[in-house]
């Protein structure tokens, strides 16, 4: 099982549309987390565009560690599954009034998601925006990799840098240097990922196209463009081969990648396999 959780210094990078992107796309089964604190749970809102009441799922699952019961039994009973796809789904709390209640969730909830591991499946964790109140810290610098989602123009990488540097002092703290990087959106809008990686000092692990269009379809449940003729001749969709979602499963495959190597590192740091 690998623990994926993306966050972002500020703004509104990408962070949800990238994960429930990846989540799609992914591999192997997988389970979307929604820990932004910010409230109210985009998923449903947006790319279900509100079609179905989600659970007051962080909630219950506070409740839960309130009163000493087991999380792992709570779990199945507030997870959804996406329609039309294979996704299992954990939204998010419905207000941001609610953050209080879940700084005490995090750390036993990181602890619930690693006991996981024997489901085959992995975890996706949209993490919203550093710095704010309830903010899933456990689940961050617990992760197998921590990706700080940032766009290429100087308003971001500005903003981004502190955190950058805040991150890697807690990553390098705890001997994790190598779990933590950048997933850039809109590589060369103005900045290279090289140039980026030398900004954030911190390595640019995979990059998602910049595709207002096509990302609405994840964001907002919109219907994907028209495709155009030579789809329609190949009985393709042109949502299929959009530059989004061609760069999403790249970037897909490069995490798993990324996630293989570390592992393998850490492996041989441990003297080999147990």
């Amino acid at each position: 099982m690998s623990l994926i959780v993306l966050t972002s210094a500020s703004g509104s990078p990408g962070v949800t549309t990238t994960a429930l992107g990846l989540a799609l796309t992914w591999h192997r089964p997988c389970l979307l987390v929604e820990a932004d604190p910010t409230g109210g749970s985009a998923v449903a809102a947006g790319y279900l565009r509100g079609s179905i009441q989600p659970p007051e799922a962080m909630i219950e699952l506070a409740l839960a560690q309130q009163d000493g019961r087991l999380l792992l039994d709570t779990l199945p009973e507030i997870t959804l599954e996406l329609p039309g796809s294979g996704l299992r789904f954990i939204p998010g709390t419905r207000s941001h009034d609610q953050a209080r209640s879940l700084v005490g969730l995090w750390e036993p909830l990181t602890v619930a998601l690693r006991s996981l591991d024997d489901t085959g499946q992995d975890i996706v964790v949209d993490a919203g925006r550093l710095g704010l109140f309830g903010s899933p810290e456990p689940l961050i610098e617990a992760a197998d990799l921590a990706l700080l989602v940032v766009r290429t123009d100087l308003v971001a990488l500005s903003a981004a840098r502190s955190w950058a540097e805040t991150l890697r002092d807690r990553f390098d703290r705890a001997g994790a240097s190598g779990s933590l990087g950048v997933l850039l959106v809109g590589e060369r809008a103005p900045f290279s990922a090289r140039e980026v990686s030398q900004v954030l000092s911190l390595p640019v692990v995979a990059t998602v196209a910049w595709d207002p269009e096509h990302a609405a379809v994840l964001s907002h449940g919109s219907q994907p463009p028209r495709p155009g003729s030579l789809h329609r001749l190949a009985g393709r969709s042109g949502w299929e081969d959009s530059s989004l979602l061609r760069s999403i499963r790249a970037a897909g495959s490069t995490i798993t990648g990324t996630l293989r190597a570390t592992a393998a590192r850490l492996e041989a740091a441990e003297g080999g396999p147990r």
